[in-house]
């Protein structure tokens, strides 16, 4: 992890990532220090995207793991095939690397995605080797983890559908980093970087109403800056289907519904359904256009950065 402490690196990395250098440094100084690291953040933030800059800048091996209910000890460590077992028996050679087991012996980052959508065995088996550095199996004896190995894990917290609390001993066992979404300044560089148009009003109004989801009072989970991308490239594609420019605003509000209702939930205990919040945050970015109206105050909640 050498690399990671020049800082021309970290510069390349922060000019590659937008808006993460804090993130970045805390991270690449978290594997340095010989840490494992849980990065905490609602999807889109970037963690993934991250983590591997990090390791291709640092010229270590990377191994991920999807993160689900399916993750059992078996899948992550590896297991016997069992074709080859009833022909030379329980040897090393049959036995099938898993990921874990591939990381460990590569001196690879490991990086296991939706923690807390894992189940707690296959938790245990991770604490097991974060504490101590090795791992047993049964028939092939103990795999010392190589130089360079490290565990990064991922999370969102705010979902609590299909997950389960992470308990207190992978927190202890592991440096935690918190990643917010990006201002809008760095959401407006993000989409620009990300999408094929050039008009300015388009990505402004993207960014706005992508934004105006994750603060309105009807809406528990907003969406993450993926929605703003989505919706510049249809609006793009259905203005040429329809022969008209990107800023018409029937263009954009179509092209708002189809990229954010399925991105937002909305609290339970409402009645209204994601394309009426869609529309109100887009009637709402339009009318702030118009600074001669008071009731377009650009300040407001919806808009604001």
């Amino acid at each position: 992890m050498t690399a990671l402490d020049d800082a021309a690196v970290l510069d390349a990395l922060d000019a590659a990532l937008v808006g993460r250098r804090r993130e970045l440094e805390l991270l690449a100084a978290s594997l340095a220090a010989d840490r494992h690291v849980l990065l905490e953040g609602p999807p889109g933030t970037g963690k993934s995207t991250m983590l591997r800059e990090v390791a291709a800048a640092a010229g270590t091996g990377f191994v991920f793991v999807e993160g689900n209910a399916e993750l059992t000890p078996a899948r992550l460590a590896g297991q016997f095939d069992p074709s080859r077992v009833l022909e030379e028996g329980y040897t090393p050679d049959v036995f099938v690397d898993g990921p874990l087991v591939e990381a460990l012996r590569s001196g690879a980052l490991l990086y296991v995605e939706e923690l807390n959508r894992v189940p707690e065995e296959t938790v245990n088996l991770l604490i097991s080797v974060m504490s101590e550095g090795e791992l047993h199996l049964p028939r092939i004896g103990r795999i010392s983890a190589a130089a360079g190995f490290r565990l990064v894990a991922a999370m969102n917290p705010f979902d609590n559908i299909g997950t389960a609390r992470v308990s207190g001993a992978v927190y202890d066992r592991m440096c935690r980093i918190a990643m917010g979404y990006q201002s809008r300044d760095d959401e407006d560089g993000i989409v620009d970087r990300r999408t094929t148009s050039a008009d300015p009003l388009l990505l402004r109004r993207a960014v706005l109403v992508t934004r105006g989801t994750r603060n309105h009072s009807d809406v528990r989970v907003g969406s993450s800056v993926r929605g703003a991308i989505d919706l510049v490239e249809v609006a793009g594609r259905l203005a040429g289907i329809r022969n008209t420019t990107v800023t018409d605003p029937e263009i954009g509000l179509d092209a708002a519904l189809v990229s954010l209702s399925g991105r937002i939930r909305l609290h339970e205990s409402g009645d209204r359904q994601p394309e009426d919040v869609i529309r109100d945050l887009w009637s709402q970015v339009l009318a702030a256009e118009n600074p001669a109206d008071p009731a377009d105050d650009d300040s407001g909640k919806v808009i604001a950065p």
